[in-house]
């Protein structure tokens, strides 16, 4: 399944490269809305709630009434995550939340999953260099994440992969990467960085893997 992504930053929708450099940037939402409104799911990021500068909280809400969300960014308690929940999301996002000093905080999973359910949890794992990061993308853990994944699969309905090394680049996700995470766990596995073609999410597919495509799905849609 592919799953279009809207990140948000100072209540625009915008697509950086590798978390850092802008390199697209819209205000009028309506256009790609009407687009997005086909898709089963669509991803939608707080990227301002995510690095701790503010948040997008009231435009979430209103993408929550157009659109089938998961939404991630900044969620990093059970109380967020209920009150985007509340808010018309289907799933949220967890990530930097879930690592604390620089180990895996499997108490706080477990206590999410009984307070939410299984099925609202996607935990999100963004590795740059062979190792997660967090507070978006801005922090480098010492953790992998196939230890990411092994610790917290229980507590999940699945993973959102993000190779940050590949992100916005539009070089392809390294399949060889996501073949080795897709043999550590039975649950949903959603992948992201740097897809570019249908060809690949096709590939993907057959693996038994989604994808989340920002920049290639805009670059193509801006051509119609």
């Amino acid at each position: 399944m592919l799953i279009p992504s809207i990140d948000l930053m100072g209540g625009k929708i915008v697509q950086l490269v590798q978390g850092e450099k802008k390199a697209l940037e819209f205000d009028d939402f309506e256009p790609w809305l009407e687009r997005f409104a086909k898709y089963p799911l669509v991803q939608v990021i707080d990227l301002d709630a995510a690095i701790g500068q503010g948040d997008n909280r009231s435009l979430v809400r209103s993408l929550f009434r157009r659109l089938p969300c998961q939404v991630g960014g900044g969620i990093r308690t059970a109380e967020r995550a209920r009150e985007m929940l509340a808010d018309g999301a289907l799933r949220v996002i967890i990530g930097s939340s879930l690592i604390k000093d620089g180990r895996i905080q499997q108490t706080f999973a477990q206590d999410l999953a009984g307070q939410l359910g299984l099925d609202k949890l996607i935990f999100a794992v963004d590795s740059k260099g062979g190792k997660v990061a967090v507070r978006g993308w801005r922090q480098l853990t010492e953790i992998s994440a196939t230890q990411m994944i092994r610790a917290l699969e229980p507590w999940c309905d699945g993973f959102l992969y993000t190779h940050i090394d590949t992100e916005g680049l539009l070089l392809g996700m390294p399949l060889d990467v996501v073949s080795e995470l897709r043999g550590l766990t039975g649950k949903r596995l959603i992948v992201a960085g740097g897809i570019r073609t249908q060809e690949e999410v096709d590939r993907l597919e057959v693996m038994g893997v989604d994808t989340v495509v920002g920049m290639a799905i805009y670059l193509e849609l801006l051509k119609v």
